[in-house]
């Protein structure tokens, strides 16, 4: 017998277009025209100046690990092994998105409040999920990342 999956992200009319970029490798972020402010998760209208006057864009897909939780135990039949980092990462651009953190030992040791990070991407279900790792390119003297 296979081994259950993860559970397969849903997407709704809001979210589509987050998950349409998630799988061509890319993040995107809902920036409201009339304030410039970044925001997640997606909604219809900006949740600082309530306007509908929004777009999608391309972010960074880098960020600072804000918080985190190692999880010991993962729900039945997930074929998830533990431990896992559940994680509150905070973009570049300003919004904190819920994740997990991968590429690194789930230990206290390994995982350090304002670490650097970047994101990458799992395939889960057939979607791609947003997932973060340590950062390990080098930023340029002009701001450019370089592999």
């Amino acid at each position: 017998m296979a081994d259950p999956a993860k559970p397969t992200p849903h997407p709704t009319p809001e979210t589509q277009p987050f998950w349409d970029a998630t799988a061509l490798g890319e993040l995107h972020l809902q920036r409201c025209r009339a304030c410039d402010t970044h925001y997640f998760p997606p909604r219809p209208f900006c949740p600082h100046c309530h306007t509908d006057d929004v777009v999608w864009e391309r972010c960074s897909g880098r960020g600072r690990l804000h918080t985190y939780m190692i999880n010991h135990r993962p729900p039945p039949g997930w074929r998830d092994e533990a431990p896992y980092t559940i994680a509150v990462v905070e973009l570049e651009e300003g919004p904190r998105m819920m994740s997990n953190i991968v590429g690194v030992e789930a230990s206290p040791e390994s995982l350090e409040l304002d670490m650097e990070l970047e994101v990458t991407f799992e395939d889960q279900g057939g979607m791609q999920v947003p997932k973060f790792r340590p950062a390990t390119a080098a930023v340029a003297q002009t701001g450019e990342v370089v592999a």
